[in-house]
């Protein structure tokens, strides 16, 4: 059977939906973690946020009746994708923003959707079209142009825009390894939202401790702004997303669903055009317009066979 015909379609509502939601709320987090990280240590911000967002998904999980009890087993498959996710790759990304524009730490992580497929391949066996191969490579060409211009455009030195792209890459291949282990049968077989409380929460201990070690005492923001931007990070961007991402990539694979990445750009760039004055150039607007339509090849509907 192959990955075409076992998973529904992009446009059934059960994938369009939370595909939609999860691609504008993401969208939305990169000045948001700009700001947090203005104010409190990024490996401290990462730590509050998960903590947050674990306990939140904990009690959903109670709420929704689903297991809370865990095996040692199952806590050290939940602290392996913690580790991965809510550790190594959210200290990356926001370590990576002290060296280059959000705006290219978003475009450089929209590569997710190439480690996903490749990953997933490899892995879960998951087979791809044509359509979504060539798809995939026309909107990478697309991410390549907002790529460059965000390159242009970035204030920091050959060094540290080097440092910043490095960093996100590597974020980029733990996160992808992460959404790869959440397709697997093991993790099929464990409540969803029980799983992923208890990873931000092994990811929220992992951080404490890197923290503590590297920075020193906790240190916590004092403005309005800080802990509004914290509830929305936890809650909207972490509690909400991951269940509705992780549940995508187990209902369609994790290449498609890492598509939600590719267009994450497209979004905080037009976010940055309502509220921070982004201005549009030739080089942006035709990456934006190329990356639309690769995703539109990539994940449209296969063609039925006539009877």
């Amino acid at each position: 059977m192959t990955d075409r015909q076992a998973q529904p379609s992009f446009l059934s509502p059960r994938v369009l939906i939370p595909f939609t939601i999860i691609t504008l709320i993401w969208g939305s987090t990169w000045f948001v973690i700009r700001s947090q990280i203005a104010e409190v240590p990024s490996s401290w911000s990462v730590t509050y946020r998960f903590l947050l967002g674990g306990l939140a998904m904990l009690a959903a999980a109670k709420l929704n009746g689903q297991r809370i009890a865990f095996t040692r087993a199952e806590l050290a498959f939940a602290g392996l994708i913690g580790s991965l996710q809510f550790t190594m790759n959210f200290n990356l990304v926001y370590e990576a923003e002290h060296h280059v524009t959000s705006g290219l730490v978003a475009v450089v992580f929209a590569l997710l959707v190439v480690p996903n497929a490749l990953l997933g391949r490899i892995f879960l066996g998951n087979e791809f079209s044509r359509r979504f191969v060539f798809g995939s490579a026309f909107a990478m060409l697309g991410v390549a142009l907002l790529f460059l211009h965000e390159v242009r455009a970035d204030p920091s030195s050959a060094s540290e825009t080097l440092l910043g792209v490095g960093l996100t890459i590597a974020a980029v291949l733990t996160a992808s390894v992460a959404n790869v282990m959440q397709a697997t049968e093991r993790a099929r077989r464990l409540p969803m939202m029980s799983l992923i409380g208890y990873s931000m929460l092994f990811g929220t201990s992992m951080n404490a401790l890197f923290s503590w070690a590297t920075i020193g005492p906790p240190v916590i923001g004092k403005s309005l702004g800080f802990f509004l931007g914290l509830g929305y990070l936890a809650i909207a961007a972490s509690a909400v997303t991951f269940t509705l991402y992780f549940g995508l990539i187990r209902l369609i694979g994790p290449g498609r669903a890492g598509f939600s990445n590719v267009l994450i750009p497209v979004v905080a760039m037009t976010i940055s055009t309502l509220f921070e004055g982004y201005r549009w150039v030739p080089l942006t607007m035709a990456g934006g317009a190329i990356v639309l339509i690769g995703m539109m090849i990539a994940l449209a509907p296969a063609r039925q066979p006539a009877a």
